[in-house]
């Protein structure tokens, strides 16, 4: 890829902290609960063993982050995209579960629209998903961090405990929002929200910055100036708020795309795995639960490279169609295996009460159940995990996009919100049944990816008009190349001149 693709490495390596602690946040949300769940401390002092109250405290935190997340394309359009990172950042660290939980919602809203906002086409789709990776390794973190606390005072089975178990992995969390708080005095603001304030100068100034190595007379940084202010201009004539803008039926198709795209991220039953990794474990008969679910939060790291790697080469639509798919086939094997092997829980154990179906001495079936969720969450870090991100922060213009992001994500957020509270009920209700609950949406999710989703790799977010106005229908694909290439090279050999004039280019 030529050098004029990246940014200059100091930008990047900046904005690349930034991601990491920003994505962070909500990876230590997911984990915050599956490493302390099977410890004694969490569970005398919360008095709680599975059930409605179980998944009251894990929903309190995405709750609070639904809630965040309504609220920071206000913050965003207003004050800026870094501005909206910074303060999620301070309010996570104020905050008990709720209030730490409206922070992790600004951030996991407004730092995909960020990225997007500045990255180049060429390589859109690995700079938003770094979110996804921050993500995964926050869970990671936390898991271990977690894992570790859990031997405080003799281990997770002493009944006299430490609540240090679980103080310690939940205090831990002020660290990485205090590196976004920081971390994002040192970024640029996004050129385009810098263009939607009328400030063209700074706007210039940090697409050079970004993509031309400094250089202003860079043809790159020329024609994407010339594509910002067109679509700007165009924006602006049709004169629409952005509340009125999102209902309008162009834009509305795409609000329900993408919101339905974040729904089926959860529904998926990927968070099944992350919050509530310790009950699947032990109702597969599973006894080392904690260094078991380890080993998937590796996997979770780890396979979502690749998807970084290659999003930009094999596209967001094949990853959404195979991953779908995959996952559905997972989930029902695992269902046929618990239907087939397991039995009522005897209630012989009393901390298996939570569990209503159990696979008792069973190695082999247990074994299975366990690799199923380990490709599980290989396919979900492929596919879903950085993709889901990725669409939603690429498909809207600039004067809709934080509040269209917003809805986005805070249908992620409910979701989560909702499954955190159901999971520990219907493992205790339907048991191996809810596999098959989610294996359905991921069917359902299939059909509307094949129906709606359109291919935007190698496309400019102002050119994302054309994708979904093409009138052909998403399975047909969209037509290769890109508009803002071929300025570029008019520009370079100078078929086209651009002329930087006060905040206008004059076409000669």
């Amino acid at each position: 890829m030529p050098v004029d693709s990246f940014a200059s490495s100091r930008a990047w390596m900046s904005q690349a902290d930034v991601r990491c602690a920003g994505g962070g946040l909500f990876g230590f949300d997911i984990s915050s609960m599956s490493g302390v769940l099977a410890t004694s401390a969490y569970t005398n002092y919360f008095n709680v063993n599975g059930g409605y109250l179980q998944g009251a405290i894990t929903g309190a935190m995405a709750g609070g982050s639904f809630f965040g997340t309504l609220a920071s394309s206000f913050i965003a359009d207003k004050m800026s995209r870094k501005t909206a990172i910074q303060i999620s950042a301070i309010v996570w660290i104020i905050g008990s579960m709720v209030i730490a939980g409206m922070g992790a919602g600004i951030a996991s809203a407004m730092v995909p629209v960020y990225q997007a906002e500045i990255a180049p086409k060429e390589i859109r789709g690995r700079v938003v998903s770094l979110q996804q990776f921050a993500i995964t390794v926050g869970i990671l973190v936390q898991y271990f961090i977690q894992y570790g606390s859990s031997f405080i005072d003799g281990g997770p089975k002493n009944p006299n405990q430490s609540t240090l178990a679980f103080r310690i992995p939940w205090g831990i969390q002020i660290f990485p929002a205090t590196l976004l708080a920081v971390g994002m005095c040192f970024v640029p603001y996004s050129p385009r929200w810098l263009a939607g304030q009328d400030r063209w100068e700074e706007a210039i100034r940090v697409l050079a910055n970004l993509h031309g190595n400094g250089d202003i007379g860079h043809p790159k940084v020329l024609a994407q100036y010339r594509e910002i202010e067109e679509a700007m201009t165009f924006e602006r004539e049709v004169g629409d708020s952005a509340f009125k803008a999102l209902t309008q039926p162009r834009m509305m198709s795409r609000v329900i795309l993408t919101v339905s795209i974040q729904m089926w991220s959860q529904l998926c039953g990927m968070n099944v795995m992350m919050y509530y990794i310790v009950y699947m474990m032990q109702a597969a008969g599973v006894h080392n639960l904690l260094l078991t679910a380890s080993i998937q939060y590796i996997l979770n790291v780890a396979l979502t490279l690749p998807a970084i790697l290659f999003i930009d080469t094999w596209g967001r639509r094949p990853s959404l169609l195979y991953g779908a798919f995959s996952m559905m086939v997972l989930l029902f094997v695992v269902a046929i295996l618990e239907a087939i092997y397991g039995v009522p829980n005897p209630r012989t154990d009393p901390s298996l009460n939570h569990i209503s179906w159990l696979i008792i001495d069973n190695p082999p079936v247990s074994r299975a159940i366990v690799a199923c969720s380990y490709l599980f969450v290989c396919t979900f870090a492929v596919t879903w995990g950085p993709t889901s991100w990725t669409y939603a922060s690429e498909i809207f213009p600039t004067g809709i996009r934080a509040k269209a992001v917003s809805l986005a994500t805070a249908s992620n957020w409910a979701w989560n919100c909702a499954l955190a509270f159901a999971v520990p009920t219907l493992f205790q209700k339907i048991n191996w049944r809810m596999y098959i609950v989610f294996g359905v949406f991921n069917l359902c999710a299939f059909a509307q990816v094949w129906l709606t989703v359109r291919e935007t790799k190698g496309k400019t977010l102002e050119e994302m008009e054309e994708v979904f106005e093409s009138g052909r229908p998403a399975w047909r694909g969209v037509s290769r190349g890109s508009r803002l290439d071929r300025l570029q090279r008019d520009i370079a050999e100078g078929t086209v001149k651009v002329r930087l004039s006060g905040r206008r280019y004059q076409e000669l």
